[in-house]
């Protein structure tokens, strides 16, 4: 039977980015880590109009310039320049600007296919062992670690087991881990748009009286949506012809960007805020979206999970310990305690202020929005939060 110093369970973004992080330091250590994801990646870049993407704060390209892989995921970045964030209806507004803030880009808006490769291409085959295509389908805690069974039967024992298999993951319920669901009683459309207007480099947050939606600069002039609404709502909408879609999104959005001219495949997610009861234990360590799932508004989810994954590979590597030491994973999780806490409070707290059609509470968010934008030391705080830089100290 293997036996591993650290199996990843889950290849996906937040999995991948822990393997690179760990793989300098697991060489110059010998460790043996295991990489074990149920799709396999594609041997080459395969580009599609309606790929899922993710908004990368600038944090996180600090993050991936100090892991050498900026340079490559950077080819097919979006930067976002500028962030337009109203409230439909109202006056108030904020305008958040790269310049301003004296940085290259606010943040960046990639793809997850292009993302992935990139990871994964970045990893040295020599540490980091991949089982692809393969599952985890049980997990047995055993006294110096844990024992994972593969949907083939076979079986390896490792001293340290990472959980990033999801937001839904099996094994997290399997192992007894509860998780406290708060729903947002709406549900996220995603698609790609594109509009008649070249969107320079704009990102848009627009609040409406039905539920937020964002606007993202993607290449080829192609914008990521993220319309949240009622579930019947957003039901309705996935049903709609294209044409009919597109002029009731222009109703809402407006022509910032001119006429919206095309939308692609649609697809509907229901949103809940989740967090594990428990995000480590000896031996154990739950990650990604199975330790947290944020509403999609803010684009702080993926973001906190990369901090996370160096958080915990820096722990990791810092530590005279064996890799499942509980003393070392609980300085990993009190160091992230914060982050996570403000983080997390801070997407929750802006979708259910700007889900709020109380005339009061939407009386006051406007006000506070055009406060913000008067507001230099207000702004700077709004804009370091939108970037990924006011919940920690190191970047």
């Amino acid at each position: 039977m293997s036996r591993f110093n650290l199996a990843i369970v889950g290849g996906g973004l937040v999995g991948a980015s822990l393997a690179l992080a760990l793989q300098a330091g697991a060489k110059a250590r010998g460790w043996k880590i295991v990489l074990i994801e149920p799709f396999a990646p594609g041997d080459t870049w395969q580009p599609s109009y309606d790929a899922r993407s993710s908004a990368l704060s600038f944090g996180a390209r600090q993050i991936y310039e100090r892991l050498g892989l900026w340079e490559q995921i950077s080819r097919r970045a979006e930067p976002i320049q500028e962030i337009h964030v109203s409230d439909k209806g109202r006056f108030g507004a904020v305008r958040l600007s790269a310049t301003q803030e004296g940085v290259p880009a606010l943040g960046y808006v990639a793809e997850n296919a292009w993302l992935g490769q990139c990871l994964w291409q970045g990893l040295d085959k020599d540490v980091i062992n991949w089982r692809v295509p393969a599952q985890v389908k049980q997990m047995q805690a055993l006294p110096d670690g844990y024992r994972l069974t593969l949907n083939d039967e076979t079986q390896l024992d490792c001293d340290l087991a990472v959980l990033a298999d999801g937001g839904r993951s099996s094994l997290r319920e399997q192992l007894g881990i509860g998780v406290r669901t708060t729903p947002y009683d709406q549900s996220a459309l995603i698609a790609n748009i594109t509009p008649s207007d070249a969107h320079g480099g704009q990102a848009f947050e627009r609040f409406t009286e039905h539920g937020p939606m964002a606007l993202l600069p993607l290449p080829e002039n192609r914008c990521a949506l993220v319309w949240t609404r009622k579930a019947d709502e957003v039901n309705r909408l996935q049903a709609l012809d294209e044409r009919s879609f597109l002029n009731e999104l222009q109703g809402v959005f407006g022509y910032r960007l001119g006429t919206l001219k095309q939308v692609g495949a649609r697809h509907v997610y229901p949103l809940s805020l989740i967090q594990a009861e428990e995000q480590v234990r000896s031996h154990l360590v739950v990650l990604g979206n199975a330790a947290h799932s944020l509403h999609p508004i803010a684009g702080q989810g993926f973001n906190l999970s990369l901090r996370d994954a160096v958080a915990l590979a820096e722990a990791l590597l810092a530590s005279e310990a064996l890799a499942g030491d509980l003393a070392t994973l609980q300085v990993y999780r009190d160091r992230q305690y914060l982050d996570q806490k403000l983080t997390v409070g801070f997407s929750d707290q802006v979708t259910r202020l700007f889900g709020s059609q109380q005339p009061v509470i939407a009386a006051g968010r406007n006000l506070g929005l055009l406060g913000l934008d008067l507001l230099p030391t207000a702004k700077s705080w709004f804009a370091r939060q939108a970037m990924g830089l006011g919940t920690r100290a190191d970047v």
